[in-house]
């Protein structure tokens, strides 16, 4: 199509609803209404991959509460850790209800259970953090299909199965949610983005994840529901423990995170707060969006400090 016919095309488009009414009418209004309060407040939100001591999902789960959710259900596979989360939140948040859920994130059953659970339970769904992930090390030649298959399943499944079924439930209105509508958060990561980062299936998966978020966006066009992905950087997380403990051991954890132009590696808390943003009305007008929160490094070519300058 030429451009002019398209330009046409968009034309009649806009002509045709001029008589309907205005799409942006009263955004404008919610905004200001929401201006001094928490940015989550009376929102009901699902967390998946928060066991993890040092993990996103145990600090998102906690950044929730502290931005006034009326409820979090702190969910995974692994639920060693979700009882002292969830007495955590309880006791610093009483405002928040904590509820732990042993859950696979890349099973349907599990993924549909849940938000049904948190609709029959609070009558709604806000927000959906599919953060659940597992990696590997192995390079290329030695990367098993079992390996790959276990990596893409809990990393690029999963996402795939929150938006499939936390849209659909976030689309249900109730008496104390008058308007249909969303968050999706997915966790992607650098890795998705550049090569190096990464092993190689890993990195698929989170390049899954990021072409997840703008294809589903598209889909649920007008529904209200929104679809996004943080990409973190290096951070010090369960998954990436290995890295830290050796550094440290060696006396060499200054050098972690050198060459990233913000100068050091990111901690956990710093990713909740982006994935906040994204979950809260703040970010109404961000869709089907990937955010790299890696302190510059996705948008620079690292180099070895004082080498070039």
């Amino acid at each position: 199509m030429s451009s002019t016919a398209r330009t046409t095309q968009i034309a009649s488009h806009v002509a045709g609803d001029s008589k309907g009414v205005d799409p942006a009418e009263g955004v404008r209004e919610k905004l200001e209404s929401r201006v001094g309060k928490p940015r989550l407040e009376g929102k009901v939100c699902i967390v998946t991959g928060a066991s993890s001591l040092k993990g996103i999902g145990r600090a998102s789960c906690i950044a929730f509460a502290q931005n006034g959710a009326a409820a979090v259900y702190v969910t995974d596979f692994d639920q060693t850790n979700l009882s002292s989360l969830v007495a955590h939140i309880e006791t610093t948040y009483p405002g928040t209800r904590a509820i732990p859920q042993q859950l696979d994130a890349a099973d349907e059953r599990d993924v549909k259970a849940i938000c049904q659970r948190a609709l029959t339970e609070f009558g709604r769904l806000d927000v959906f953090f599919a953060n659940a992930g597992v990696g590997a090390g192995d390079v290329l030649a030695k990367t098993s299909v079992e390996t790959f298959n276990r990596v893409m399943r809990v990393n690029a499944l999963g996402p795939f199965l929150a938006c499939k079924h936390a849209s659909q439930v976030m689309q249900v209105t109730s008496k104390g949610k008058a308007e249909p509508g969303g968050s999706i958060v997915c966790t992607a990561s650098v890795a998705g983005m550049r090569s190096g980062a990464g092993s190689v299936e890993y990195s698929m998966s989170k390049a899954a994840v990021i072409n997840l978020v703008a294809s589903a966006a598209w889909q649920l066009s007008r529904t209200g529901v929104r679809v996004n992905a943080v990409n973190p950087g290096l951070t010090e997380t369960g998954m990436t423990i290995g890295t830290f403990d050796y550094a440290r051991g060696r006396g060499s954890i200054n050098k972690v995170g050198q060459l990233n132009p913000t100068g050091r590696y990111a901690i956990p808390e710093e990713i909740a707060a982006a994935v906040v943003f994204l979950a809260s009305d703040d970010a109404s007008y961000v869709n089907g969006q990937n955010l790299p929160v890696c302190g510059g490094l996705s948008a620079s070519h690292p180099v070895v400090p004082g080498r070039f300058f």
